[in-house]
C-alpha cells in the first residue's frame, strides 16, 4: 500500500439478473517510519579482487515509499548512485574505503552504518613508489 491509496472503497456483484452493492468503507494508509537501513554486499566480506565486480545492496526493514536512495564513499562528495543496488564493474585503484547509503521517503533521512570495502591488489597510495 501508498499512501495515495487511502480513500473510499465499495464492492460490488451480480447474481443473474439482481445487483448488489456493499456500503462504503472508508481505508486509510497511515505513514510508516523509515528505519532499519542495512547493507549487504557481494563479494562476501566487501573483499574485491582488483579489476572485480562489486554488488552494494541497500535494503530498508520498515518505511513507507516512495523512497529514493543515494549511495556515498568516503572522501567522495556526490552521490555515487540513487538505486537500491549499486554495482561496481572492474573495481580499481582507490576503490577501497567506506561506503554506506541514505535512504529518504521524502520527509525524514536514514543512514546505513558504513560498510568497509577492501580491493585486494590495489597499490597502497602512501607507498612511495618501487624500491
Amino acid at each position: 500500500l501508498q499512501l495515495h491509496h487511502s480513500g473510499r472503497y465499495h464492492c460490488g456483484g451480480w447474481v443473474v439478473s439482481y445487483g448488489s452493492k456493499s456500503e462504503l468503507v472508508t481505508v486509510t494508509v497511515h505513514r510508516v517510519t523509515l528505519s532499519g537501513v542495512s547493507l549487504s554486499v557481494q563479494p562476501p566480506r566487501g573483499q574485491v579482487a582488483l579489476g572485480d565486480h562489486l554488488v552494494l545492496s541497500c535494503e530498508v526493514a520498515t518505511g513507507t515509499g516512495p523512497l529514493t536512495f543515494y549511495w556515498h564513499r568516503e572522501g567522495s562528495g556526490a552521490p555515487l548512485g540513487t538505486s537500491p543496488r549499486l554495482e561496481l564493474h572492474h573495481v580499481g585503484d582507490n576503490g577501497s574505503g567506506q561506503y554506506w547509503c541514505r535512504v529518504s521517503d521524502g520527509d525524514s533521512v536514514a543512514k546505513s552504518d558504513p560498510l568497509n570495502v577492501t580491493v585486494l591488489g590495489e597499490r597502497d597510495p602512501r607507498a612511495g613508489g618501487d624500491l
